[in-house]
């Protein structure tokens, strides 16, 4: 009994949202064996954040809560530390990290090997600014030149 005054005690230092959601929804873990069932003809709850069919009429229900809300829970859990007593949702994080290997970044050009259009003046830099050294590596010889021949007989920019 002691154990449970614990817990209760544990349960009222969390956020108001959460207390609220596992009063309403209590964890798998601490329920006993016999109600751990997942479907609602036994009379447990769903998963509220997924969508399920009605016994009665084999229609199905939306999630209770929307994904932005799960999104918000989630991050409440995780920042008290009892983000592993919610149910599975696809906003977790394990399920997030797992999507993620699975697929990757999703961002075209991030991939090995690969690299980002981008706009024109941006690819040509590069060999813009190659031109622009190579120019200026050659600049002593053409003031040279210019000196030698003067301002009159210059032809715009010998090669």
């Amino acid at each position: 009994m002691a154990a449970n005054t614990k817990y209760v005690e544990l349960a009222k230092q969390l956020h108001p949202r959460l207390q609220r959601f596992f009063a309403k929804y209590p964890p798998t873990q601490i329920l006993p064996s016999s109600t751990r069932t997942n479907t609602i003809k036994d009379g447990a709850t769903p998963n509220p954040f997924l969508p399920h069919k009605h016994p009665v009429t084999e229609k199905w229900q939306n999630p209770e809560f929307s994904l932005r809300r799960q999104a918000e829970l989630v991050k409440l859990a995780r920042e008290q530390g009892v983000e592993e007593l919610l149910p599975f949702t696809s906003k977790g994080t394990e399920e997030r990290i797992r999507n993620r290997v699975e697929h990757g970044l999703r961002v075209r050009g991030t991939g090995v090997g690969q690299s980002v259009k981008g706009h024109l003046h941006e690819r040509m830099l590069a060999t813009k600014m190659e031109k622009r050294r190579t120019a200026m590596l050659g600049m002593p010889r053409l003031i040279r030149e210019w000196r030698k021949v003067g301002r009159h007989k210059w032809n715009r920019f010998p090669r």
